[in-house]
C-alpha cells in the first residue's frame, strides 16, 4: 500500500499557490512509473508539477523524499519563477529529513498525521 504525505511547511508552501494535492497525487502516480525529473540522492527526488493554466513547464518543482515504492513525502515546493534549484546546503538538510522520514513505522506516521506534523493525502488508492 502506498502512502503519500506532505509535510507542514510544504503544505504552507502550497497554500500560496495553485497547487492541488490531486497534482500531487497524480505526480506520485507518474512517479511510480519512474518519471522522475531528477534524483538528488539520498532518497529525494525533483519532480514538475503544473499548476493550472501554466503547465509543468512554468509551473511548480516538488523535492519528494521517497523510497520509490510506497512512501512518499512532498517536503520543500518552490515556483519555477521563484528560484532556479536549491543550494548544496538545502540538498543535504533534505537529505537527513529524508532519512529522518523514511525510518518511520507505520505507527509513528500515524502519530505524525494525528499531530498535525504531517498531512495524508491520495486516500481509497488513488495512487
Amino acid at each position: 500500500m502506498q502512502r503519500v504525505f506532505k509535510t507542514r511547511h510544504f503544505s504552507r508552501w502550497m497554500r500560496k499557490t495553485e497547487l492541488t494535492d490531486d497534482a500531487l497525487c497524480s505526480a506520485v502516480r507518474e512517479m511510480s512509473q519512474g518519471l522522475i525529473d531528477a534524483d538528488l540522492g539520498g532518497g529525494v527526488v525533483k519532480k514538475r508539477v503544473g499548476l493550472a493554466g501554466r503547465g509543468k513547464r512554468s509551473g511548480a518543482r516538488t523535492l519528494v523524499a521517497t523510497n520509490k515504492s510506497n512512501l512518499w513525502f512532498f517536503v520543500f515546493g518552490f515556483e519555477k519563477n521563484e528560484r532556479a534549484n536549491i543550494s548544496t546546503e538545502e540538498r543535504e538538510a533534505l537529505q537527513t529529513l529524508a532519512q529522518d522520514l523514511l525510518s518511520l513505522t507505520d505507527k509513528e506516521l500515524d502519530v505524525e498525521v494525528e499531530d498535525g506534523s504531517l498531512q495524508e493525502i491520495c486516500h481509497d488508492n488513488q495512487n
